[in-house]
């Protein structure tokens, strides 16, 4: 599968390092390089196409990134803030990846499909219409999904 689907891969990794993450000295092959170290590692990879694949690829890089800007803030006494643009969507901000990653964490434990979706549209770059296809549920359930989840991100992430 990654082979097949590498240039599609990177520019995932890509879309996962957008923003200051390059303080992090990530190059998105490297980042590319450990999350297919990491997927290799699980005890069962059964993907359903190539969105899926890209979906669970995209959630394992944003998982990497969160981890690295941990060790570098653990290891600093002020590290720089590290952050990502938004798209127009979802406010076209720049936000700082790890209250994000817990905007997500929250928004997991009140509406998982919903989560699910932000990581399969923003970090993937997949399509209403591919998520569609990889949940099985019509694309119109998808854009009201999509909908609700950016109103609670904005919501969460909006200013203080």
């Amino acid at each position: 599968m990654l082979r097949a689907h590498y240039d599609e891969f990177r520019k995932v990794a890509g879309r996962v390092l957008n923003g200051d993450a390059a303080a992090l000295r990530i190059q998105p092959t490297d980042l590319a390089h450990e999350a297919v170290i990491r997927l290799s590692g699980l005890d069962r990879l059964d993907f359903k196409g190539r969105t899926h694949f890209l979906s669970l690829s995209a959630r394992v890089m944003r998982q990497i990134l969160i981890d690295e800007i941990r060790k570098m803030r653990a290891a600093k006494r002020s590290p720089p803030p590290v952050s990502t643009q938004l798209p127009p969507e979802l406010g076209a901000q720049s936000i700082d990846l790890e209250d994000l990653d817990r905007a997500l964490q929250k928004l997991e434990a009140v509406a998982p499909e919903y989560a699910k979706l932000v990581d399969q549209r923003y970090f993937a770059g997949l399509t209403l219409e591919e998520v569609a296809e990889i949940e099985g549920i019509s694309v119109r359930t998808v854009k009201r999904q999509w909908r609700a989840a950016r109103a609670w991100l904005v919501a969460e992430l909006g200013p203080r």
